[in-house]
Order: structure tokens, then C-alpha cells, then sequence
């Protein structure tokens, strides 16, 4: 893609932006030392600013790249799922989880595992939670965020990128703690629906204009929607893609995710991730937190009309942008790879994958990468369409065989950014590409933050230092906040290896292997209060033995049906060591907080409106 070019206002906006979001987080933090006020604002946080900072934390290139790019493709608005089910699952973290975690007056989610089970369960999720942000969150937030900057600007590379992103967040993170994170958050939380709202305008108002012959419509559509409004125009040209509803064989969001997998995630995520909850555990009260908790809830509902909405009108205004982006970049090398393997197919130890749109666009390829699979999987392929038949052949490989990355039709995740480049006039592409920025930084912050934040008081506090004091846990935050960021940024560039299978791909196989268990922990504990300490441990690290088995067996199966199961079968497993052996009292978490319990009515009668709507909202696009 051609560079992304700025004007001077553009500029000026977009400093002016970045220095009054760290400026206001710093000012707003200005005095506070203590441990309570470092990690979690003092438990002062006030439902608006609970409400932007949850949305603020939770959006970041992977829905601005990764969703907008999904919904460009073959998933259409079903992505829209993981916005639109999160919402029903935000108010019953709202009015269950919450007021335990509240009651237990705790700092980090893992600290709650130990009044309910015993300190190893505490501690083996404390790790997960560790590994998982260091090691991969972390680092996959920076990278996605440095594609985006190197896209826009290609003289900046991926790894210059990486590293202004974690400076501009490591600065208001290690100086004023959650707090700055909140404030900061207000302003980025509501430059992203600002900035999706200006995309979905623009958007609309060019495929409004736009000669619909030329941008791949047939005859009889150009014939009836050349008087038709915009949303007519939308509906007609999208009509294969506004569905929620997805085939049984879909490899990302079949329907019956929908019926049990995709909940999992999202349970984990909205109400077991310690950089999300921790927003709330810093709730001024228990009222205040579900306040704002409900109001997450509605943002969401927002969200895919902002981000997967614009990637679908993208695929209309600029699929020949989109294929030439898929040729000079993903295509190239792996065709270059395949081109030297079928010299040898018989001992080839490589298998090659395209997506549909692949099997249109380059139909002779297709046909050629099918012949090629079938001599190394040694059988031959079934199926209608080709790529059905490679497909066939895929399941079959032996396990010596790796597959390759998918060679595509279409660069779907350039959706967002065309539209910036192509549409959004000077003036306002400062405000845009500073959202964007706030975005990525936002989150990567709330990370930093919480991953401080579980190292000091679930490890320097519990093993290093049981006698620390406020300072000295602040100082040891701080320091892990500069660590990781230099661990992340370091990371990130790696993560461009296609052996990683994109970095959407690679954060969800990642937490599949802790995410199931950690959901059936909680809720297992919180359901059966006679369940035993052993029960915690054997639910988290059976987890990981059961998804790894499922991921080496079972290979052909949905990511999100892979959790499913396994949240089943840790159900089961500690139901049965339950029944063998259970407490001879039921647990009872003690009050251990100053703050007021008393639930919001208000929020309650919003969180019902909320799950209406989300009813709706699938009615109307089933």
C-alpha cells in the first residue's frame, strides 16, 4: 500500500491528542503513592469512567484490523458475535461475579481463587495469567499496533513502530497506575466511537455515489439500485453477508458456537481477565461498578455498526486494492514455497491452503496446490468445489505434514485502513490515525497495568517480600511496567513469522489452553460451594493436557468448539473428584472490603434492556 501522507493540521491534531491523553492521566494521578491508589485508583472510579475505560481497554487493532478484516471476508457480520454476545455477558458479570469479587475485597482475579480453593490454585493461574500477558498479549498488541503505523507509513518499520507504542504507554502507566490508565481511557474511549462513527459516514457516503457496475455489481442490481438509498444499496450488494448464523463446518464461527463455545471466551475475557476487571475492582462501590459494567454492555452494542459494518462496504468500494495487497504480500512467499516443494511432492513435508476467494480469483493455482496435496497425503480429494477438495485432502495430512499460511483472495485486513486512506479527508485523518494510536495504547497500558499489578501482590508481596510496604510495591509495579514493555517490544517483531498463523490466531490458540479451565474454576467454585481445594488445581492444569490432546487429535475442529469441550470435561472431572470427596462445609467468602455492597437498580433495569436489544439485534439478522 502506498503511504499514508498527513497535512499539517492532521499533524497538529494528532500531537495536540497524544500529549492531553498522557497529560490528563498524569495530572489526575498526581499524588497518589500508595498501593491501593497505584493499582487500583484508590477504589474511586465512577461508572462513566469505568464505562470508557472498559471499552477503551477492550478495542485495539485486532478489532479495528483483525474484525473489520474478518467481516470484509467470508464471516461477514457474524464476527459481530464476539461484540453482541459480550454484551449479555458484561451484565451477568454485573450482578454475579462482581459483587463476589467485591465482597472479597481482592486486588488481582487469581488472589480470589485462594479464598475459594487454596494458594496453589491462586498461584497456577497467577502464572498462566503472567505468561499469557508477557509473553503473548503484550507483545501482539505492540506488533499489531507497529502493522498498522508501518502500513500507513512504510518508512517506519515494524520495529521502531513497536517501540513508540510502548514508550507513549509505558509513560503514564509506570507515573500514575490505574488512575492514569482511567483518565487517559476517557479520551481515547470516546475518540473510538467518534472515529468509527466518522468511518461508517464517509464509507456510506461513497458507496452511495459509487458506479456500481464498477465496484462488481450484476446487471439486474445495477438496473434495480441505481435510484435505491444507501442502506438499500448495503443490504442488496451484502445480502451473503449479513447473516449471524454461520454452516455447522465453518472453521471460525460455526453456529453451534454460538449455542455454547463463543460464550467461554467471553466469560473468561469480560469477567476473569485481570486487566479488564481490574477497572472495576477500582469501582468507587458496587453500584458505581455495575453502572459502569451496563454501560460497556451498550457500547458493544455499537461496536459492529462502527468496525464490521465499514469492513463489509471496504470488500465493495476496493476489491481490487484488497487483491493486489494479497499478491505482494502474504501470496508472494508462500506461492515461491510451493513452487519449490511440488519439485518433490512424494517427500514433500509441506501442505498448502487457500481460502474460497482464492479458489475464484486463482482457480489454475487452486487446481495445482490440490494435485500437489494429494500425492503428499497420499489420497484423493472429495468434495464440489475446490476448495472443498483441498479441504479433504488438509484433515487427511499426516501429523509429519505442517501446514503453510493460508493463501487468500483477498488482504482482507487492509479494509480499515483503505478506507482511512481512500476516504477520510485531510483534517480529520490526524483524528483517526490518533484514535487509532489511542486505541493500541490504551490496551497495551491496561495490560502493562494489570500485569504489574499480578506480579507484585500475587508473587513480590506473597513470596519476596511478605513485610513490603505500599512504596515498595509501587516501586516493583513500575519497574515490571519498564520490564515488560522492553519484553513486548522485543517480542512483537516475531510475531511476524508465519509459523504463528496471524496474531488473532495466535492469541486465541493461546488462551484456549488456559481460558476453558479458568471459566470452569470459577464457576464450578462459585456454584458448588462444598467443592474441594484439590478441585481448583485439577481444573486448571487438566485444562491444558485436555485442549493440547484435542488441538494434536482433533485438528479439523473449530477453535471455539476445542474450549467447549474442554470446559465440559473439567466440569465433569471435578464434579466427579467432588462427589468423592466434598467439604464437609460449604465455602463462604468473608466480607473483606470497606466500600458499599449495595447492587444499583438502575443498572439491573439497564442491563435487561441491554440483553433485549441483543435479542433483537439476532432476530433481525439471523
Amino acid at each position: 500500500m502506498d503511504g499514508f501522507t498527513l497535512g499539517w493540521i492532521d499533524i497538529i491534531i494528532f500531537v495536540t491528542f497524544i500529549v492531553a491523553v498522557i497529560s490528563i492521566g498524569l495530572i489526575k494521578s498526581k499524588g497518589e503513592e500508595g498501593s491501593e491508589d497505584y493499582f487500583l485508583a484508590g477504589r474511586g472510579l465512577k461508572w462513566w469512567l469505568i464505562g470508557f475505560s472498559l471499552i477503551a481497554a477492550n478495542i485495539s487493532t485486532e478489532q479495528f484490523v483483525g474484525m473489520s478484516g474478518a467481516a470484509a471476508g467470508q464471516l461477514g457480520l457474524a464476527i459481530a458475535s464476539y461484540e453482541w454476545l459480550a454484551a449479555i455477558t458484561l451484565v451477568v458479570v454485573a450482578f454475579v461475579f462482581l459483587p463476589r469479587f467485591l465482597k472479597a475485597g481482592i486486588y488481582t482475579i487469581p488472589e480470589f481463587l485462594e479464598y475459594r480453593y487454596n494458594s496453589a490454585t491462586r498461584t497456577i493461574m497467577a502464572v498462566f495469567t503472567m505468561i499469557t500477558y508477557v509473553g503473548v498479549t503484550i507483545s501482539a498488541v505492540i506488533y499489531s499496533g507497529a502493522v498498522v503505523i508501518n502500513t500507513l507509513f512504510p518508512n517506519i518499520t515494524i520495529v521502531y513502530a513497536g517501540i513508540i507504542i510502548g514508550a507513549l504507554a509505558a509513560v503514564y502507566v509506570a507515573t500514575g497506575g490505574l488512575k492514569a490508565c482511567a483518565w487517559a481511557d476517557l479520551l481515547q474511549g470516546s475518540a473510538l466511537i467518534i472515529g468509527g462513527v466518522v468511518v461508517v459516514i464517509w464509507a456510506m457516503k461513497e458507496l452511495g455515489q459509487a458506479d456500481l457496475a464498477a465496484i462488481g455489481a450484476t446487471a439486474d442490481q445495477v438496473k434495480n439500485l441505481t435510484d435505491a438509498n444507501v442502506i438499500t444499496k448495503f443490504t442488496t450488494l451484502n445480502a451473503d453477508k449479513l447473516h449471524m448464523v454461520l454452516p455447522r463446518d465453518n472453521p471460525t464461527i460455526p453456529w453451534t458456537a454460538l449455542v455454547f463455545g463463543l460464550w467461554l471466551p467471553n466469560f473468561y475475557y469480560w469477567g476473569l481477565n485481570q486487566y479488564i476487571m481490574q477497572r472495576t475492582l477500582g469501582a468507587a462501590s458496587l453500584g458505581e461498578g455495575q453502572k459502569g459494567i451496563v454501560f460497556t454492555a451498550a457500547l458493544k452494542l455499537i461496536v459492529p455498526f462502527i468496525i464490521v459494518i465499514p469492513g463489509i462496504i471496504a470488500f465493495n468500494l476496493f476489491k481490487p486494492d484488497m487483491m493486489k495487497a494479497a499478491d505482494s504480500t502474504n501470496n508472494h512467499r508462500i506461492l515461491v514455497a510451493f513452487e519449490e516443494a511440488s519439485a518433490t511432492p512424494v517427500a514433500a513435508s509441506k501442505a498448502f491452503r487457500f481460502n474460497a476467494d482464492f479458489s475464484i480469483t486463482a482457480p489454475e493455482t487452486a487446481e495445482a496446490i490440490i494435485a500437489y496435496n494429494s500425492i503428499v497425503a497420499n489420497v484423493q480429494p472429495e468434495g464440489e468445489t475446490l476448495f472443498a477438495k483441498n479441504q479433504s485432502l488438509l484433515i487427511k495430512m499426516p501429523a509429519h505434514v505442517s501446514l503453510q499460511t493460508e493463501l487468500m483472495g483477498y488482504h482482507y485486513d487492509s479494509a480499515f485502513a483503505l478506507l482511512i486512506k481512500k476516504l477520510i479527508p485531510t483534517g480529520l485523518r490526524g483524528f483517526m490515525l490518533a484514535a487509532i494510536l489511542g486505541a493500541v495504547v490504551s490496551s497495551l497500558a491496561s495490560m502493562l497495568n494489570s500485569a504489574s499489578t499480578i506480579f507484585t501482590m500475587d508473587f513480590y508481596k506473597r513470596f519476596i517480600s511478605k513485610d513490603s510496604t505500599d512504596r515498595s510495591q509501587v516501586r516493583v509495579g513500575r519497574i515490571c511496567v519498564l520490564v515488560f514493555t522492553v519484553i513486548g517490544c522485543a517480542v512483537a517483531p516475531q510475531l511476524a513469522n508465519p509459523k504463528f498463523g496471524g496474531v488473532f490466531n495466535f492469541i486465541q490458540e493461546f488462551q484456549g489452553y488456559i481460558g476453558p479451565g479458568i471459566v470452569a474454576v470459577f464457576v464450578f467454585g462459585l456454584a458448588v460451594r462444598k467443592a474441594p481445594p484439590m478441585v481448583g488445581v485439577i481444573g486448571l492444569v487438566g485444562n491444558v493436557v485436555v485442549y493440547g490432546l484435542l488441538k494434536y487429535a482433533l485438528p479439523q475442529v473449530a477453535f471455539l468448539d476445542r474450549m467447549a469441550i474442554c470446559f465440559v470435561m473439567d466440569f465433569i472431572l471435578m464434579g466427579i473428584v467432588t462427589l468423592i470427596k466434598p467439604l464437609a462445609q460449604p465455602v463462604d467468602i468473608k466480607i473483606n472490603h470497606s466500600i458499599s455492597l449495595e447492587p444499583a437498580k438502575i443498572a439491573r433495569n439497564l442491563g435487561l434492556v441491554v440483553v433485549a436489544l441483543t435479542l433483537i439485534l439476532y432476530v433481525v439478522f439471523w
